[in-house]
């Protein structure tokens, strides 16, 4: 099945103060690090940017994906998902799965979207979501089924709310690390020691 990966990274970090997206951890930025991780997995790869695009862009600037300005940013995630949506089904219409991830949580590796698709064809339910800290979030995948859903949301609607819409055609995975995101300078310090 041919999945594709949508990275958020359109916000403007104001909880931290400076683009979270480019913050250095083992030696690489936030979103480098999760966008080669996408693509050890898919060719099919959308990093939907807003705010500080144009520095953004350039973080990953040669590498074999697409990039999606958001220039609706402001209005929240709703828009960010419709637009790497629109991108990610324009470029590859064959795309079965979707899975929505976002740039601030560090732990994400290349085994943990595996374990979502291994995790949707043995469970065959149509969202998968992973685990951690009592919550289910990203990274979170999507089949074909709920693309209209993810594409009709808006404004500061994210995918949790289908997750909380569909409860009974969710599987999951276990994500610990996953608890882990950067919001603020301090969570950062705590991620770098």
């Amino acid at each position: 099945m041919e999945t594709g990966i949508l990275i958020l990274a359109a916000g403007n970090s104001s909880r931290l103060g400076q683009p979270k997206q480019l913050l250095d951890f083992n030696g690489k930025s936030l979103l480098r690090h999760v966008a080669e991780e996408s693509l050890k997995i898919t060719k099919s790869v959308v990093v939907v940017t807003g705010s500080n695009s144009i520095e953004i862009s350039k973080e990953i600037n040669d590498l074999e994906l697409i990039i999606a300005e958001n220039k609706k940013w402001k209005e929240g995630m709703g828009s960010s998902i419709h637009i790497g949506l629109n991108q990610l089904l324009n470029a590859i219409p064959t795309i079965e799965n979707c899975i929505v991830s976002v740039c601030d949580q560090p732990f994400i590796e290349a085994s943990v979207f595996s374990e979502l698709i291994q995790m949707q064809q043995d469970s065959q339910k149509g969202i998968i979501a992973s685990k951690y800290a009592d919550t289910l979030g990203t990274p979170v995948l999507f089949i074909q089924k709920y693309f209209k859903n993810l594409y009709d949301l808006s404004g500061q609607e994210g995918a949790k709310k289908l997750l909380q819409k569909f409860i009974d055609d969710i599987a999951e995975i276990n994500f610990e690390k996953g608890a882990i995101d950067i919001d603020t300078q301090k969570d950062y310090q705590q991620l770098i020691q």
